[in-house]
């Protein structure tokens, strides 16, 4: 492999494996990534997992059973144990097994970007067993097609609707409102403006926001026996908000399909594309994002319509994407790139990545807030991040201590011509192969990317 080659593999994926990554045009390589289905979907890595409709069909059987203790006047703890935590962990596992192997690592990242920009967090709102089948069914299938698309699967989606409290927003003069009293809930109306497509420089009011959440009302979530789709998500007409709503000067008539309409309006409007060119080229590039690489980005989109495949095509032919080291891997970056660098040898245990993400500051799917976790190098660089990170190489690189690849073929085969002489010269002195692999797993050109 030559630089070029492992630039791709290691800024714009997670990294090459002992056996991947380009043998020649690195850049035909990341695009042919591109094309056809998601490699995960397609490759059944992920069958047995729940869909949407059966991850709500568990939060219901839990919300019963707590309901029961709770008439019989009996304590949750020692007598409840959750079916929705098991179902979260397992999902997370599988999805962050594939990341740490997948041939498409390119593919791969970005579908964690699309996961981020469209954050739900397993921490609030009973959320946690939703979001793997979010990404299997709402951003895996999207990745390359029209980000208009990925916007109404993401925004209808449970672990969305739940996450964000839509589930229970009730127009105020619809005949739920009016029977129970019960009112909106504007979250998901404010963040899908905010954060997810026009952005702030759209210049919308809190008038556009609360006539998004009217539109919005009546998009919730049930059972399987409630009439439901796969994903778990119904229309409830009962409470939608009547009448029409203007967003930004244009007039949605009610109804389920005034949300369909109204969210593609949004995710097509001019300052959409602007947002999301920021944010993709803060991701591949750097943390101050080049004006002239963010204009390209957005020209692709805006062009195109906003094909995700052509504005993802388009990252990998700007020239500042190809300068190594620009970006500090966040502490989920840097536990895949350790895996796919050094695999762990087969008589050893698989690693617990949910503790060790945690462990490290990321939480699997836990941003604390909607906005998701940071893409620049500031909030992961404090002093007990670093040492994290160290305390955790030592403890990883302990398991190569009798078996497993030799730590100077680990940091060539993931480096190659990257790997600093400093690096080399300070593995050649170790005293052991355990202090050898931690000394290149928290070398500075192990750490960025």
């Amino acid at each position: 492999m030559n630089e070029a080659s492992f630039i791709a593999a290691t800024h714009f994926g997670f990294g090459p494996g002992p056996q991947d990554g380009p043998s020649g045009d690195a850049r035909g390589w990341l695009k042919a990534q591109l094309q056809g289905p998601d490699p995960g979907l397609a490759s059944g890595a992920f069958a047995g997992l729940p869909t949407g409709q059966q991850a709500v069909d568990v939060l219901r059987a839990d919300a019963m059973a707590r309901k029961a203790l709770k008439e019989q006047g009996l304590p949750e703890k020692g007598n409840f144990h959750s079916q929705a935590r098991p179902l979260y962990e397992q999902d997370a596992t599988a999805q962050i097994n594939f990341a740490a192997t997948t041939q498409a690592p390119f593919r791969e990242r970005l579908v964690w970007f699309w996961a981020n920009h469209f954050s739900v967090s397993a921490q609030q709102n009973q959320a946690a067993p939703l979001i793997g089948p979010m990404l299997r069914e709402a951003i895996r299938p999207h990745v390359t097609g029209s980000f208009a698309g990925m916007v109404q699967a993401a925004e209808r989606h449970p672990a969305m609707l739940r996450y964000l409290d839509n589930d229970v927003s009730i127009g105020p003069d619809s005949r739920a409102g009016q029977r129970t009293g019960r009112g909106l809930n504007e979250n998901l109306g404010r963040e899908c403006m905010e954060l997810h497509t026009v952005g702030l420089a759209a210049g919308y009011t809190q008038a556009d926001v609360t006539a998004m959440a009217n539109i919005l009302t009546g998009w919730s979530i049930a059972p399987s026996d409630k009439g439901s789709d796969s994903t778990g998500f119904l229309y409830r007409p009962f409470a939608h908000e009547p009448g029409a709503q203007t967003v930004m000067g244009q007039v949605f008539d009610g109804g389920e399909q005034a949300g369909i309409d109204a969210l593609n309006f949004l995710a097509t409007y001019p300052s959409t594309y602007n947002l999301l060119a920021k944010k993709l080229v803060t991701h591949f590039v750097a943390d101050n994002p080049p004006p002239d690489a963010v204009a390209r980005i957005s020209g692709a989109l805006r062009d195109t319509g906003g094909d995700l495949g052509a504005a993802s095509a388009a990252l990998v032919d700007l020239p500042q994407a190809w300068t190594p080291g620009q970006k500090l891997k966040t502490p989920f970056d840097y536990v895949i790139s350790t895996l796919r660098a050094a695999p762990p040898p087969p008589d050893q245990p698989a690693p617990k990545l949910l503790a060790i993400l945690s462990g490290l500051g990321q939480p699997a799917w836990g941003a604390p807030l909607p906005n998701g976790w940071p893409d620049t190098a500031a909030p992961w660089a404090g002093s007990d991040s670093v040492t994290s990170r160290i305390d955790w190489a030592y403890t990883y690189a302990g398991r190569f201590t009798d078996s497993g690849a030799a730590p100077m073929d680990v940091a060539q085969a993931a480096l190659g011509p990257l790997l600093r002489p400093a690096t080399l010269a300070a593995m050649q002195s170790a005293g052991s192969r355990r202090e050898a692999l931690t000394l290149f797993l928290t070398a500075p050109e192990f750490q960025r990317r």
